[in-house]
């Protein structure tokens, strides 16, 4: 597996650091909120876990699914809900947990659905972020790293579902994806 890495972006204690850093800051913006997170699967959900033991707040999570990827490496521009929440969101204050923001255009589509469903607030954080590639105006409150335009893979980050296991962001060798 390690001859499908090209490098390591982002080593785990660098991530680890960051995720602890976006959750004192959320604890603070949050204090004296009902805090509901929503994390995306299934690339968010290793950051969600990890930023959740950091949040020092009383806090409830649900669960969306949402894809424009498939198992190829450009998104397809079509987003689908996949899984949607289980519990109302109306009148709560909502904290989007996603991997990665690319295009911005599956998240503008998801902040739209959200919004419709009449939060009190509703906020995005990201472990990536590659402003580099945005194709839709978005604003992300909370951004873990800033990369440039290369696949990454781990920390729940995937390639045709496989390295989302790794413990730190790497950039996936061209050879897997090209053949």
């Amino acid at each position: 597996m390690l001859d499908q890495i090209k490098r390591v972006l982002i080593d785990e204690e660098t991530l680890q650091n960051r995720v602890k850093e976006l959750g004192k800051q959320i604890t603070e913006d949050y204090r004296d909120k009902d805090l509901l997170i929503i994390c995306i699967l299934k690339g968010g959900v290793v950051f969600a876990s990890d930023l959740m033991k950091v949040i020092a707040l009383p806090l409830s999570i649900d669960f969306m699914a949402v894809s424009s990827y498939g198992s190829s490496t450009k998104s397809s521009g079509v987003v689908r809900i996949q899984k949607d929440l289980d519990e109302e969101i109306e009148g709560k204050d909502v904290l989007i947990v996603e991997d990665i923001v690319d295009t911005g255009l599956t998240l503008n589509y998801l902040v739209e659905n959200l919004l419709s469903r009449k939060p009190a607030s509703l906020k995005i954080c990201c472990c990536l972020d590659k402003p580099n590639r945005r194709k839709a105006a978005i604003n992300i409150d909370y951004v873990g790293f800033s990369i440039p335009d290369e696949f990454v893979i781990g920390y729940g980050l995937d390639y045709a579902q496989k390295f989302r296991n790794l413990p730190y962001i790497g950039v996936l060798s061209e050879k897997v994806y090209t053949g």
